[in-house]
Order: structure tokens, then C-alpha cells, then sequence
């Protein structure tokens, strides 16, 4: 068996024309889709980067791996303290660990482990190819390694291969000499109604319109598709195309790819998996080219599988997480589940045996915002921890089938609504509590607010910041900050 893990980075599922999208942004990913199951309702249970990824290789909620943060104690997976064996839950319940199981060679070629000094997420991996760039690597700084290996191992058997690309996340990097695909297509159909876009702007905080450089609107030159700021519609294209260009710069390295294995003669039988780590906020409470909050803009991803024996050509509905996929690889492989793991397999949707789907999805986030939500029928509700400088008031409840832009929170007129979700969430969060690790009584997103709140929100940028607001007209939204955060002014 050969196996093809594809590791997109911000990739947003409704960005690819598979999942909908109106612009051509993903040929050899639709190919893919078409040729295997496409999960809709896919998200990440822990976001952004890190997090996410801790949870997807160790099929573990954050809260449970103690990973949930960009920095201090919650960026670490937890130490397994004194009841830890000869070896740790890293060597025996990875993912890369069920291919081993199953007797495949695993390797890895991409940069995300250096990135995040998340070393664990290298666990199971037999050969480990650093593309050396933390992060800032463009597909064609991936692509010449990965065809390398293809051509020296492709006709081998049994072998798993984990490629991560980056080119979706900021700075929007695709090279100049690409051009622009896009340039005469429209927008995202609600940015192009009346009043849509302009009503975002006005949004305060890190990442927002005027400040798509988290707290100023500075621009690298050596990027020139990631703008400063999107406060008119020239602004909002450069960055829509920006990114999207991004994608279909990244999809034609994968077609490249696709096209290698074609010629090693594996491609008919190649497993195929396509994922992301989280996608990329776009309007939504009012945040521009970020994975800053705990929703389906930064939490919802592509999860696609092309499997042996598996169903082709069809989409599930169902709620799933990514951190189902290493109990699903291990159901496909018919490698025994490891007691540690949270996530549920969804191979029988692969198969054709039975849907995918969970009741509902706890999404959380603990980098740019501490929030966690509940995502069930056509509800998100969203509970606010720490609001990194957004000012969101601490219930907010939206229509995902009539407002999927979260434009308009309805939490005071259904209060009905938000006393259902807040009693899932309770209760969820009860479980996961009864169920922690040996030795651990806390929850690492409490740690995040104990050791001074998100990574990417510290109170030293809020003096000048809030200057920055009242330059810009937000002055009101100035006053707010200072009133709730007094320490960062003394």
C-alpha cells in the first residue's frame, strides 16, 4: 500500500472549487476529490497551527494534550510526568505510528515541526526531510525534494508520505512571474453586496480591515500580494487574489506531483488524504487574513480521501474533526484504536458502510482569542474568554445556513439557543475534564488567561494601538480598550 498525505496550510474547504467555490483556484485538488469521499463537514478542533496539528497527530482535543497555545506552558504537549513508560503516548499513538503499525515506511517532507519547536509532531516519522525555511517555504522550495523522493521510491511498496505546503498562508507569497488568474473574476458573492464589505471595516482589533498587519498596516515588499490594509475594494481584491492565487500556485506543484506518480506507474492505486491545519478569516467578526478565532471561518478545512476500496465521486455532511482522521486511518489499515485517542473513525463513510457524522463539534482557540464554540445544525455559538482586543462580548450566536459570514449575532434574541449550546458546551467540557490525563486537573486554556492571556494579543501593543484606533476613526473602540484593559496603560 503507498499513501500520499497532502498537508495544506490556511487552507479554506469553500476556497477550492470542489467545496463550491466559483473560482478556479484547485484543478488537481478537485481531480482528487472527485476520485474519493470529500467530508464537508470537516473542522479542526484546536486552532490555529499548533494546536491544530497536535490534536491531529496525537488524536487528542487540546485539552487533553495541554497544546492549545502559540506560546508559554500550553505550547508544549504535556510531559507525561512520573507514570510515563520506556516509551510515551508519542511512539505508539501518532498517526505516523498506525502506518508503522501497518508496515508502511513513513516520512515526512515539509517544515512545520521547526516552525513551532513542536517536536512530538515528528514522533513515527522513519525519515524526516526539513525543507528548512520554518514555515516561509514556497511550494517551489517543497516540490524539488518531494519529486526527489519519487523518483528514488515511488515504485516501492508500503510507504506513507506526509507533504506539507504553505503557500495559502500570509504573507501570500506566490511569485510575480505567476501573474494573477483572478484578476477579472468577481469577489466572494457576499463582499460584492451592498454595504457587505464596508460594514467590516469599522471592526477593531488585531487583523482587522485597517490593520491586516495585526496592529498597523505595514507592508513587506518582498510580498507584494499581502497588503496592509483592505478598507476599498482595491484593497479587499489584492488580498482575496493574493490568497487565492496562493492556492492555485500550491495546486499546480501538487499537479506536478500527481503527474511524477503517474509516471512511477503508482498513481491508480495511490491512497490520496487532502487536509488543512485551519483556514483563514475573511470578514468574518470583522478579522481579515488570519485563523484568529474559534470558528468555521478559521476551523473549517478541506478533509478529502481517495482510498482503495473506498467510494469515489461523493460528499459526506456529517460534523467530523481532524483529529478523527488518525482513529480513520487505523479502521482502514484495521490497526487496533489506542485508548488515549478522542477522535471517532469515520472509515465507514469511506467504505460506504455507514454516514459520518457527530451530534455536534466543540471548536477551540487559544493563540489570537481565547474562545471556545459549539457548531450543531445550523448554529455556532461562541463564548468568549478573551477577546485579544476585538471587543466581542462574551456570548455571540449567529445562523450559519442564513449569515455563514457570522455578520449579525443574534444571541439576545435567542436566548433559548444560547442556553442549549452553553449547556453542550458544560457538558463537554465536564468530559473532557473526567478525563485527563493522570496527574493533570486543569484546563491548558485557563493556563493561556493565567500566564497573561493569547500569544498573539499582549497588552504591550495596546498603548500605541489605541492610538492607532482614534488616527483611524475608531476612537470609540480606543476608549473601550483602555477601560478593559487598564494594566497595559499604568
Amino acid at each position: 500500500m503507498r499513501v500520499l498525505y497532502l498537508d495544506l496550510d490556511t487552507l479554506r474547504a469553500d476556497h477550492l472549487g470542489c467545496y463550491g467555490y466559483h473560482r478556479n483556484t484547485s484543478p488537481n485538488l478537485d481531480w482528487i476529490a472527485s476520485e474519493g469521499v470529500r467530508f464537508d463537514g470537516c473542522h479542526c478542533s484546536d486552532a490555529p497551527c499548533l494546536p491544530s496539528r497536535a490534536a491531529l497527530m496525537s488524536g487528542r482535543f487540546g485539552i487533553h494534550t495541554g497544546a492549545v497555545g502559540h506560546g508559554g506552558t500550553s505550547a508544549e504537549f504535556r510531559h507525561e510526568g512520573p507514570h510515563r513508560g520506556f516509551s510515551d503516548l508519542h511512539s505508539v499513538a501518532c498517526l505516523p505510528n498506525v502506518y508503522k503499525r501497518a508496515g508502511l515506511k513513513t516520512v515526512y517532507i515539509g517544515g512545520f515541526g521547526e516552525r513551532h519547536s513542536l517536536w512530538g509532531y515528528y514522533a513515527g516519522f522513519r525519515e524526516i526531510h526539513d525543507t528548512g525555511k520554518g514555515g516561509m517555504e514556497s511550494a517551489e522550495d517543497v516540490t524539488p525534494t518531494v519529486m526527489d523522493w519519487i523518483q528514488n521510491h515511488a515504485g516501492e511498496d508500503n510507504w506513507y508520505l506526509h507533504v506539507n505546503y504553505w503557500d495559502p498562508h500570509t504573507p501570500y507569497r506566490a511569485p510575480a512571474e505567476f501573474g494573477n488568474p483572478f484578476k477579472n473574476d468577481p469577489l466572494p458573492a457576499w463582499l460584492e453586496q451592498p454595504g457587505a464589505f464596508e460594514a467590516t471595516v469599522s471592526a477593531a482589533g488585531p487583523h482587522t480591515a485597517w490593520d491586516v498587519s495585526m496592529y498597523n498596516d505595514r507592508e513587506n515588499p518582498r510580498f507584494p500580494r499581502q497588503p496592509g490594509k483592505a478598507v476599498d475594494r482595491v484593497g479587499l481584491r489584492r488580498l482575496i487574489d493574493g490568497y487565492d492565487c496562493g492556492i492555485r500556485y500550491m495546486d499546480g506543484h501538487i499537479g506536478r506531483l500527481l503527474d511524477a506518480f503517474q509516471k512511477a506507474g503508482v498513481l491508480d492505486d495511490l491512497c490520496i488524504i487532502v487536509s488543512a491545519d485551519h483556514g483563514e478569516n475573511f470578514g468574518e467578526l470583522g478579522i481579515y487574513a488570519e485563523h484568529a478565532t474559534a470558528d468555521p471561518a478559521t476551523c473549517r478545512i478541506p478533509m478529502i480521501l481517495r482510498w482503495k476500496d473506498g467510494r469515489k465521486g461523493v460528499s459526506d455532511p456529517g460534523l467530523v474533526y481532524n483529529l478523527d482522521l488518525t482513529p480513520t486511518v487505523a479502521d482502514l489499515l484495521e490497526v487496533p484504536a489506542h485508548s488515549s485517542w478522542d477522535g471517532t473513525s469515520f472509515a465507514g463513510a469511506v467504505r460506504g458502510d455507514t454516514p459520518a457524522g457527530r451530534d455536534f463539534l466543540v471548536l477551540s482557540q487559544g493563540c489570537h482569542v481565547c474562545q471556545r464554540s459549539v457548531v450543531w445544525g445550523d448554529w455556532l455559538y461562541l463564548r468568549t474568554y478573551h477577546d485579544g482586543f476585538h471587543l466581542f462580548p462574551r456570548e455571540m450566536l449567529f445562523n450559519l445556513k442564513d449569515d455563514p459570514q457570522e455578520q449579525s449575532n443574534l444571541a439576545e434574541q435567542h436566548p433559548e439557543v444560547c442556553d442549549k449550546a452553553a449547556r453542550l458546551l458544560m457538558d463537554w467540557h465536564d468530559d473532557m475534564m473526567a478525563t485527563q490525563p493522570e496527574g493533570f486537573y486543569h484546563d491548558p486554556l485557563r493556563l493561556v488567561m493565567h500566564e497573561g492571556g493569547p500569544f498573539h494579543a499582549q497588552l504591550g501593543a495596546l498603548p500605541s494601538y489605541c492610538k492607532r484606533l482614534e488616527a483611524t476613526g475608531r476612537g470609540e473602540a480606543a476608549t473601550a480598550l483602555r477601560e478593559k484593559y487598564p494594566a497595559a496603560f499604568k
